[in-house]
């Protein structure tokens, strides 16, 4: 039992799940936690010396969902009964209402089935237990997910109806035990009650209609996406289901092909081998696809995500898409010969048993097998960087609660994502691009090594303080009140080749723009499908680069930007101008065809981005912006010996961007305490931002010590090193495979358009301050405006940026050539 704390709770344990409830019955609550490490259980006793009267409810029965309203001394309480009320753990399966002075209670149970139970005067200071059993006669009808539940006779016909989808869903159709619907596609319709209880259930599909025109394929993958945002957010990790499952569904294709060579069916790979003889004789060789595909998926995916936070709704999606196509997900046959739904099912554990064996440590949850950081770490909450120990490494953060990019509450001290993921067997990865480094006994595989980035002591410390002063010096550019706009459209950005990427780090200071931001795209005179001029756009300056920070984040309910660029896929393969012509010429591809090829080579192209740029990661070990930043302000500021602070591996000073606190200066503090500090122009933090709906943080001048990257205070920055960028290689992979496979490097009708909401759009501050819409003329564009998104979002130097750029276009045409390989049936 705890000490006494006296009022409030004092817990500084790491916990890990808690418990409320009324432990004594004397009418307060009590708090048991349990913890990592030292003092696994702590129990809370509430001593409070109350007079008030209170009411605990107990349900038996089908008490989950039920709702319980609680009416005494002329107030009306209404509680609904949860499982799984916290993390890893839950209350009691009773409900807690104080009532103040009143004497009696009257209590209404509305149970899940529609029947409902009340009790009046009801005596208070007491567990009241009401049972189901008091439920009126008759037969059950449970409906999960509509409305409609009651009791009933056997023959009556009920009118059910499915309740509104949430968002990025569509009805699909019911399900029963029991009983038949007069449409079971329809949202609402008649349900006819048979002889016994039953369960009818509403479904829904995430990403696209039940009747759009689109692919098998397609509808899996909108599966797989919504599974991704509801795990946890590891980009190597869904980089590699992504691949993964695409080559299953492209496996399952060319199972009945003539032409096209599979990627595992029939091989070995990792030492694992997936048999196979021969397709099944197929008299519908579409809905022998169909099958195959979607068995394949639908068990990989259960596998994959068996021990997600969201498995529950994963797997209620992956079983309403096969319910959907009219599918039985309890077919478990691996008869290959026999039907495509049992090759499905080969296919699936074929990869299932790759999985297992690529590298990945799956079998452990991807843990890190030799991996320590050297720094302790960071609690941006708190002034400085005291502790950092190496200034070019990577450095943990500990937060006072931390939440991943999928809205996921994660380990307040998050470990780094993947710094061994070099060693996951890739897709068109080659020995030759191929580095061994080894360090403490381990040996990292590094593809495409770029050499080291910039440190902080040697030839290049003036890179490296150039590089993080200017991630201090963009951050200036967050607020749409500075008067500064910009033309966004394809008339003002873009039209970068990789000529004007500078070679040397010498030579970045004339690509990045210190004071303005931006680089030196110089946009596009005229759009080539429709031969007229881009329409210009122009808006604040603080009002793109905010929301440009928040696009290509992906936070929260993300898909991460792998997954990301699998939407823009999905995006342009919907667009009306868009020809399904392969490579630009030859027949139009039917839909089915075009995105299960596309999806293989930007699955693969994505999980070799993921295995290259995290080898350079894990080897690498870069610090990140919000640690160089303050421990560079901790030392002062190197660029002039007789200034005050001066330190020569301080931060250097820019005008009007990065400077010295003076002693008439607003934040020189109490006695001028911070005289002498650095200051910053920049965006000033969550501090500033008490309503997210109404307030923006805005830009000023604030100690560069409390100074925090664009991003939200649960996340902060990536649980991973900087160096090089993922975003940038990601994206720039993806740019090449979308140029090489459509056969074109502009978006369809020549430009994109994702519109953004005005005062809609922005997660944790106001925003934007107008409507504006996403527009780059080809997919290299997106890419290149990607990654200096990193930057204004105070994740990633231009020593990050460029060499993912270059390391991703290798990436990207190395994966291409493979897979076009495959669809030529040219492979060994």
């Amino acid at each position: 039992v705890a000490a006494p704390h006296g009022a409030g709770l004092r817990a500084g344990g790491q916990g890990g799940g808690v418990a409320c409830f009324d432990a004594d019955r004397d009418g307060d609550v009590e708090i048991a936690i349990t913890n990592n490490g030292d003092d696994p259980i702590v129990f809370y006793r509430n001593d409070s010396d109350l007079s008030s009267r209170y009411l605990g409810v107990r349900l038996e029965g089908f008490g989950i969902g039920a709702r319980v309203t609680v009416a005494a001394g002329g107030l009306t309480q209404v509680q609904e009964m949860h499982a799984g009320n916290n993390f890893v753990s839950q209350n009691p399966l009773e409900l807690h209402f104080g009532l103040g002075e009143a004497d009696t209670a009257e209590v209404t149970v509305d149970w899940l089935d529609g029947s409902q139970t009340t009790r009046s005067g009801v005596a208070v200071d007491q567990l009241l237990t009401v049972s189901a059993t008091d439920a009126p006669a008759g037969l059950r009808l449970i409906v999960d997910s509509g409305d409609g539940s009651g009791f009933y006779e056997a023959g009556d016909e009920i009118p059910v109806a499915a309740a509104p989808a949430r968002h990025g869903y569509f009805f699909s159709h019911w399900s029963s035990t029991g009983g038949s619907f007069a449409d079971p596609s329809a949202p609402e319709t008649t349900f006819t009650m048979p002889d016994g209880n039953a369960v009818v259930t509403a479904h829904y599909v995430p990403g696209v209609a039940p009747d759009a025109d689109v692919s098998v394929a397609r509808r899996w993958m909108e599966v797989l996406l919504e599974s991704i945002r509801n795990d946890y957010a590891r980009p190597t990790v869904h980089a590699r289901n992504l691949f993964h499952m695409s080559a299953a569904m492209y496996d399952a294709w060319t199972a009945f092909g003539e032409v096209e060579a599979p990627w595992l069916l029939g091989r070995e790979r990792a030492g694992t081998r997936c048999t196979f003889g021969t397709a099944p004789t197929s008299t519908d060789v579409a809905a022998d696809r169909t099958a195959a595909m979607s068995h394949a998926a639908y068990r990989l995916i259960r596998h994959r995500f068996a021990d997600s936070p969201g498995h529950t709704l994963i797997r209620r999606n992956a079983e309403a898409l096969m319910g959907h196509l009219g599918l039985d997900a309890a077919f478990e046959s691996t008869d290959y010969e026999r039907s495509g739904a049992a090759l499905g099912n080969h296919l699936a554990d074929c990869y299932v048993a790759f999985g297992l064996a690529d590298g990945a440590n799956e079998t452990d949850g991807y843990a890190n097998r030799a991996y320590e950081p050297v720094n302790p770490p960071l609690a941006p909450a708190m002034p400085g960087n005291p502790n950092l120990v190496d200034r070019n490494r990577w450095q943990p953060l500990s937060l006072e609660v931390a939440i991943d990019q999928a809205g996921n509450v994660v380990d307040s001290e998050p470990e780094f994502i993947g710094p061994e993921w070099g060693g996951v067997v890739p897709f068109a990865l080659s020995e030759s691009d191929l580095t061994v480094h080894a360090r403490d006994g381990f040996e990292y595989r590094v593809y495409h090594d770029p050499g080291p980035p910039p440190t902080f002591v040697g030839a290049l410390s003036g890179q490296y303080q150039w590089n993080f002063a200017l991630v201090a010096a963009w951050a200036s550019h967050l607020s749409p009140d500075d008067g500064v706009t910009m033309d966004i459209s394809p008339a003002g950005i873009g039209n970068l080749e990789d000529a004007d990427y500078p070679a040397q780090l010498e030579d970045y200071g004339a690509f990045y723009d210190l004071l303005e931001g931006g680089d030196p795209g110089r946009g596009y005179d005229v759009n080539p499908v429709t031969g007229a001029a881009y329409e210009p756009q122009i808006v604040p300056r603080g009002d793109y680069t905010r929301v440009l920070a928040e696009f290509w984040a992906d936070g929260p309910d993300s898909e991460t930007p792998p997954g990301h660029w699998f939407v823009i896929a999905n995006e342009v393969a919907d667009h009306p101008a868009l020809q399904r012509l392969y490579r630009g010429g030859g027949p139009v591809l039917d839909k089915l065809e075009w995105d299960a090829k596309l999806y293989f080579a930007l699955g693969g192209a994505m999980h070799d981005a993921a295995v290259t740029a995290w080898g350079i990661k894990g080897w690498y070990d870069y610090i990140r912006p919000i640690s160089a930043i303050r421990a560079m302000a901790d030392l002062g500021q190197s660029s002039d010996p007789a200034l005050p602070s001066h330190h020569v591996d301080g931060i250097p000073l820019i005008d009007g961007r990065i400077e010295l606190v003076a002693a008439d200066d607003a934040l020189a503090g109490d006695d001028g305490a911070h005289v002498g500090k650095i200051k910053l122009y920049s965006w000033r933090g969550h501090d500033f931002i008490d309503d997210p709906d109404n307030e923006v943080a805005g830009v000023g001048w604030i100690l560069a010590e409390r100074w925090w990257p664009y991003q939200r205070p649960t996340f902060v920055t990536p649980p991973f090193a900087g160096y090089v960028s993922g975003h940038s290689t990601y994206s720039r992979a993806a740019a090449e495979i979308l140029t090489a496979f459509t056969g074109d490097a502009y978006f369809p009708g020549g430009m994109s358009s994702f519109p953004i909401d005005r005062d809609a759009f922005l997660v944790f501050e106001e925003g934007p301050s107008v409507d504006m819409r996403l527009e780059w003329a080809r997919y290299r564009d997106a890419a290149d405006q990607c990654s200096l998104s990193r930057i204004w979002g105070g994740i990633h130097p231009p020593a990050d940026d460029l060499p993912g750029r270059r390391i991703g276009r290798e990436v990207g045409l190395d994966a291409f050539e493979l897979a076009d390989r495959h669809f030529r049936g040219a492979v060994d």
